[in-house]
């Protein structure tokens, strides 16, 4: 099979993980790039040996099979359409979309056209996500009962030099953090079938403290910036989700599952690796590292890695699914239940009443380690 063309539009902070990772798989070779900024996409262009092109022009390259959308969340629904409607294959950052309508019109936009559609995150195919998928699937904390899944931090200002986006209608914790745990979740227990939430805004403002030209500046929030809500999963498991970006420091595991023969602990679902912990029945936590399984060693950041980070994993699947007449994993229809329950969470704590989640997906299909080592190059 040839390899499948690349055209990166978006070439800010996320682009440099996948365009990097790009030669860890088979299957994917990058061969344009795009950008609201002429020379940020030519110095990514430069950087990598491929060509730095108008939108206009990437859509239109007869060599680019794919569109990584790499834009900001608002900008999703337009770029991704776009590239649909010039018979590209698409794969998305994370949400699928800013709302769920716009996520639904993507999703009917690929299947009319018979086009792939996949999305951010492929973190679940990881190491980590692979090993408790298989613990889950041979039963070795039974049927789950009940769980925890709990990222709390400061939010962006610190580390992003541009970071307002983050914490406007179409952001905040939920849309731009919740993709990874819910990801994780469905791609253990099934599709969530019910919500309810509670929400509340840390400060109205917040205050850049990243080195860069906004630096010292304040801007508004126009998102809830903590949200609390309980998620229902049609095969009978009850999970508290909690995001937030108003916490200095906390002491609670990523992730926790808990049912009728053990308990299950997973390490950040934002990266590919790390251990996992288990207790049978009852017994001292049994760390399971992976961090010599392939796609868990740290290679991230590239001068002093500390973390598994193997983005465009999800796009080499994608690449062979195509070949095989299968689904991708990383899936457009799994990213729209993603949005489902996340617009389902955001309206439960905005109303203060349950909501049902409207739409169902499958699981998607488990990632053996023989199948994921064909994978890379």
């Amino acid at each position: 099979m040839a390899k499948l063309g690349i055209g990166v539009v978006g070439c800010g902070n996320i682009s440099l993980t996948y365009m990097r990772n790009a030669a860890l798989f088979d299957r994917v070779e990058l061969r344009a790039c795009a950008d609201l900024s002429a020379d940020v996409a030519a110095a990514r262009a430069a950087e990598y040996g491929i060509r730095a092109l108008s939108l206009d022009s990437l859509l239109a390259a007869e060599e680019v099979d794919l569109v990584l959308n790499l834009t900001v969340p608002n900008a999703h629904f337009d770029v991704s359409m776009a590239a649909l409607a010039a018979g590209k294959h698409v794969f998305s950052e994370k949400p699928l979309a800013a709302t769920v309508a716009q996520g639904r019109a993507i999703v009917a936009e690929a299947q009319r056209r018979g086009l792939a559609l996949g999305s951010a995150p492929d973190t679940f195919l990881g190491a980590a996500g692979r090993l408790a998928r298989r613990l889950v699937e041979e039963g070795a904390i039974g049927d789950i009962v009940t769980g925890t899944a709990f990222m709390m931090g400061r939010g962006m200002e610190h580390w992003h030099p541009n970071p307002a986006f983050y914490y406007q209608p179409g952001g905040g914790p939920v849309l731009d953090m919740a993709p990874y745990y819910l990801t994780m979740l469905v791609n253990l227990l099934g599709p969530v079938t019910r919500v309810t939430a509670v929400s509340r805004t840390g400060s109205k403002e917040r205050l850049i403290t990243a080195e860069g030209p906004l630096n010292g500046t304040q801007f508004s929030v126009g998102t809830p910036t903590s949200v609390m809500a309980l998620l229902e999963f049609a095969a009978g498991a009850v999970v508290t989700l909690g995001m937030s970006w108003d916490v200095f420091r906390h002491s609670i595991p990523p992730i926790e599952l808990h049912g009728t023969k053990g308990s299950l602990r997973l390490p950040d679902p934002d990266t590919f690796g790390g251990t996992l912990a288990i207790s049978r029945s009852g017994a001292s936590w049994e760390e399971l590292p992976t961090d010599g399984v392939l796609h868990g060693h740290n290679n991230w950041p590239f001068a002093a890695p500390d973390r598994a980070n193997y983005r465009m994993l999800g796009v080499a699947d994608l690449a062979f699914a195509l070949e095989a007449g299968r689904p991708p994993r990383a899936s457009g229809a799994r990213a729209l239940h993603i949005l489902e329950v996340m617009e389902a969470i955001l309206n439960a704590a905005e109303t203060g009443e349950a909501q049902l989640v409207e739409g169902t997906v499958e699981q998607p299909q488990s990632l053996g380690e023989k199948e994921a080592a064909t994978l890379s190059a």
